[in-house]
């Protein structure tokens, strides 16, 4: 049922976001407003910094989080590893999110291989992002938006 739930709000945050760019263009051309390019979502979430700090709050909460900890103990023991690990996520983030960075870690699939990551496993994990987003107060739509992006790495981490 979570998985529903959580499917059914990622779904309906970006479709919100979809409908609200396409309001606030119809209003535009029907104002003769000159056509300005969307924010990206990069710009959006408030750049390079605040994505660094949503990162940190993150792996914060998975540090946390015994349903999930035992994936992470091995890089929280090593500072130069953990910090090579928040440096490819806020460049995933980045990334995926239209800004300049560019991801250099391992795929997905490869960096998962041998983990044993269940469906509950991401979830829990979506949930600790979730849970970063919200301290910081991002947006439905931009929280959406993000998740879409992101989502479809599921099926190259999860292997059970």
């Amino acid at each position: 049922m979570r998985k529903i739930l959580i499917a059914a709000a990622i779904a309906t945050a970006v479709a919100l976001g979809c409908l609200n760019t396409e309001v606030v263009s119809a209003q535009n051309k029907s104002k003769g407003a000159k056509m300005e390019k969307p924010k990206s979502l990069y710009s959006r979430l408030g750049g390079k910094k605040a994505i660094t700090a949503v990162v940190d709050e993150f792996v914060n909460n998975c540090a946390a989080d015994t349903r999930i900890n035992k994936f992470f103990m091995d890089t929280a023991k090593d500072k130069k590893r953990l910090g090579k690990f928040k440096n490819n996520l806020v460049n995933q983030i980045c990334q995926a999110s239209g800004g300049p960075c560019k991801y250099t870690g391992k795929d997905m699939k490869t960096a998962h291989k041998g983990m044993g990551v269940s469906g509950a496993d991401f979830d829990a994990l979506v949930e600790d992002l979730v849970k970063a987003l919200d301290k910081f107060n991002v947006g439905a739509t931009e929280k959406g938006e993000l998740l879409g992006a992101l989502g479809p790495l599921k099926s190259d981490i999860v292997e059970k």
